[in-house]
């Protein structure tokens, strides 16, 4: 009677083990999926930052533009009225912002240029996530399911089923010509 205790206790463990086996590739596989979703929040935000960053710069340009109508008028007027100093101080309060200007006008489309990349690589990640999304979802269900292990390789296949599998591409092929 010993013998059979023994052997059910070992069988016991060896399911419990098993159990064990499989929680643990299932947390692993929501753990990997919770850092591609901060992965692709912590994206988001970048794209957000680069926006925000190129509004606030904008905002700034059409300050900065108004300044400098308002200098190259009183440049005009200066030389209107035949005032070269006041035409020199004008002159040295413009160029500056028109530096500023155009420095501003550059990092926004830089920023426009980084948004766009971010916004594309962001939208094939968000893809790539919920194909994984669902290949877990669908992983897990099946070890639910049948108490197995869900992300185990496949057996590769017989060399029946791959001869098989050839002679239907070869036939597939052969009609489409």
């Amino acid at each position: 009677m010993k013998f059979l205790d023994r052997l059910t206790l070992l069988l016991k463990a060896d399911a419990h083990g098993m159990l064990e086996q499989l929680e643990e590739r299932t947390l692993l596989a929501k753990q990997h999926l919770r850092e591609a979703e901060l992965e692709l929040d912590r994206k988001r935000a970048q794209v957000d930052a680069c926006g925000e960053e190129s509004r606030r710069l904008g905002d700034e340009a059409q300050r900065l533009e108004r300044e400098i109508a308002s200098l190259d008028a009183d440049v005009e007027l200066a030389i209107e009225g035949r005032k070269e100093e006041l035409a020199r101080f004008s002159v040295r309060k413009l160029l500056p912002l028109r530096r500023a200007a155009e420095s501003a006008r550059r990092r926004i489309a830089e920023l426009d240029e980084q948004r766009a990349r971010l916004a594309e690589t962001l939208a094939v990640q968000e893809r790539q996530l919920e194909e994984l999304r669902a290949q877990v979802r669908s992983r897990i269900a099946a070890a639910s399911a049948t108490e197995g292990d869900a992300f185990a390789r496949p057996a590769p296949a017989a060399d029946e089923e791959v001869e098989l599998e050839l002679l239907r591409r070869r036939a597939a092929h052969a009609e489409g010509r």
